[in-house]
């Protein structure tokens, strides 16, 4: 079992009782799930994608910013008040230098508001990755 725990690093007690009942042993799940934590075994955490640039193709591209301004992030952030109510958050990063170059704080944020904090007259951005990882290229 502890074999192949290390040759299978993702497989949980379930999928490793299939593969020893393949192999012709007689254990049931229950079992090995015993078995599995007297040995102090656990699935290791599944590692999160990065962000990615999706093309047009269905093809996607890992964006790694090269100098200042070419790859700006945005994400929206809701909170609330201690007296419950709603207001959200509208935070812009450059990925190279990582400085926060906007914060915007709202009960609620329209689509107009939204293109002003990003459209910035002295800066000019060849990527921008938004919360979902969505990205508009040569837009602003």
């Amino acid at each position: 079992m502890v074999e192949l725990t290390r040759q299978y690093g993702r497989y949980g007690y379930r999928r490793v009782a299939a593969l020893l009942r393949d192999a012709g042993w007689q254990v049931n799940d229950k079992r090995v799930e015993r078995l599995w934590r007297r040995e102090g075994l656990k699935v290791p955490m599944k590692q999160l994608k990065k962000g990615r640039i999706w093309m047009n193709d269905g093809s996607c591209v890992r964006l790694r910013p090269e100098y200042q301004n070419h790859v700006w992030s945005y994400d929206f952030v809701h909170h609330r008040t201690d007296d419950g109510r709603v207001f959200r958050t509208l935070n812009i990063l450059d990925e190279y230098s990582r400085e926060c170059l906007a914060i915007r704080v709202k009960r609620k944020l329209n689509s107009i508001e939204v293109i002003d904090a990003l459209t910035v007259p002295s800066r000019m951005i060849t990527f921008l990755l938004g919360d979902q990882r969505c990205s508009w290229q040569d837009r602003f």
